[in-house]
């Protein structure tokens, strides 16, 4: 049995059934249970560990079903609706998790049953097992209140109401009982009876796409973790080629025998249903781990999900015999980001904002794209931005022939630069819902005598406080 201190007090956390058939309860002091039992074994409590126990048994417990939440501090509640046929049936089902339970030394009580509150009241207040639909509420109906799981004060005042079980409170009308004993206690009353679903939030959302597959013998062996790999992958593109999909993350779960589940995933720069390609991400992914891929005793199920995915056309190959200049590139990006890391390869991408130095950031390259695309180029014409760029702007000393027009010279830096062409304004308006005191700016494109090109711009207009001040924002190639 298990011992925690509570108020200065040592008493009774938890115990196994043989405590609880000679009349031990939790929390009774360890004084009265050794006066009852001197042969008692205690150890104490260590809420922590088994915290880490169960989330350890969770990520385990994936391995049935990707629906998959922690119940209290000692249960798991699986949503492992479409599971079953992985396992032949829901008995087998049940059969396997009450197997894989007993293998890592756990004792378990299951039910399955057609929604969570009921399964959970099923296997805590009663003998657990299998219940199709129908059969459940009836099974439920026998249950004591105490599945209610309401605070002593309302337990007791139903008691004395004389109501023992779930099938009386079920048996009378819910607005007397709601006005008695609050609201509260119906709708307890009608999700334990099946009558209201309320889902499950699983510890990571599902994935649009998962495919397993379930080995009969555990497997160790680099190949053969490669072979399972690409043949997940080929059903995983025929899934996403169906729905015009492409996926941008690729993530694959090992569930080893001893209950270790490892997850690796690789990312794409863009949407793609190449299974060859991938592979090779995986493969390059495996071969950088920091912390390599132990087998153990064997890899007995593996998992393969498509967390991130985009809408993707539907491609015509073989009429170009290499692919283009973009997608080798990509193809790079991708091979480097799986090798080095998903920070480690960067891109810019463009941000909606008018502000050149907002117009764009930084971001790792296996991020997904946003909906701002880059705008359309004219080859035809020189650039608009200047691809380099100074943040802060610099500021500048200027001479112009008009106040509001392009400066006929210009100092920065020590030097004097004399303008020869000049052309603008472009004039972009400050983003006054960020800084109120951000100024309308007029930009110019100016060119001085030695052929230097110059992204110059004139913050606020003259006539107004403060005086308007000029910077240099950028500079052309």
């Amino acid at each position: 049995m298990l011992v925690e201190k509570v108020r200065g007090a040592l008493r009774l956390a938890a115990l196994n059934p043989q405590a609880c058939s000679l009349g031990l309860t939790r929390g009774m002091t360890l004084a009265d249970a050794q006066a009852r039992t001197p042969a008692l074994r205690t150890v104490v409590h260590r809420p922590e560990a088994d915290a880490a126990l169960l989330a350890r048994v969770l990520e385990d417990f994936g391995r049935f079903t990707p629906m998959a939440a922690t119940d209290g501090d000692d249960g798991l509640i699986l949503d492992v609706t479409g599971c079953s046929h992985l396992f032949g049936n829901e008995a087998g089902l049940l059969l396997a998790v009450e197997a894989r339970a007993g293998r890592i030394g756990l004792g378990v009580r299951t039910a399955l049953a057609s929604t969570p509150q009921t399964a959970r009241a099923l296997s805590r207040f009663g003998r657990g097992g299998l219940f199709v639909p129908g059969q459940d509420r009836k099974a439920v109906r026998t249950l004591p209140i105490a599945a209610l799981e309401l605070d002593d004060k309302e337990h007791q005042a139903l008691t004395r109401a004389g109501l023992r079980t779930l099938g009386d409170l079920d048996d009378r009308p819910t607005a007397p009982l709601a006005a008695r004993f609050g609201t509260d206690l119906p709708v307890r009353l009608a999700r334990i009876l099946g009558q209201e679903d309320v889902r499950i939030t699983p510890l990571r959302s599902p994935p649009p796409c998962v495919i397993d597959r379930i080995l009969f013998e555990p497997i160790t062996e680099t190949t053969d973790v490669e072979a399972v790999i690409g043949d997940l992958l080929i059903e995983a593109m025929a899934w996403l080629d169906q729905r015009r999909l492409g996926g941008r993350a690729f993530a694959v779960a090992f569930f080893r025998i001893d209950g270790a589940t490892r997850r690796i995933t690789v990312r794409t720069g863009r949407a793609t249903r190449d299974a060859p390609g991938v592979m090779r991400l995986f493969k390059e992914r495996l071969t950088a781990l920091a912390t390599p891929l132990e087998p153990g005793f064997g890899f007995d199920h593996l998992r393969l999900s498509v967390p991130v995915t985009q809408a993707m056309a539907p491609a015509q190959p073989g009429f170009e015999a290499e692919p283009t200049g973009s997608e080798d590139l990509d193809r790079l990006i991708d091979r480097l980001t799986a090798r080095l890391g998903p920070e480690a390869v960067g891109r810019f991408e463009p941000v909606e904002s008018h502000l050149p130095e907002r117009a764009a950031r930084l971001v790792w390259a296996g991020r997904r794209h946003g909906d701002v695309s880059w705008p359309a180029r004219d080859s035809a014409s020189p650039p608009l931005r200047p691809f380099q760029m100074f943040d802060p702007p610099q500021p500048i000393e200027t001479v112009a022939l008009a106040p509001d027009g392009p400066p006929a010279r210009f100092r920065w830096r020590r030097v004097t630069h004399s303008v020869v062409r000049a052309e603008g304004p472009e004039r972009i308006g400050g983003e006054w819902w960020r800084r109120p005191s951000h100024r309308t700016r007029d930009y110019y494109r100016v060119e001085d005598r030695q052929g230097r090109r110059f992204w110059l711009f004139r913050a606020g207009f003259y006539g107004e406080e403060p005086e308007p001040s000029w910077y240099i924002h950028g500079l052309f190639a």
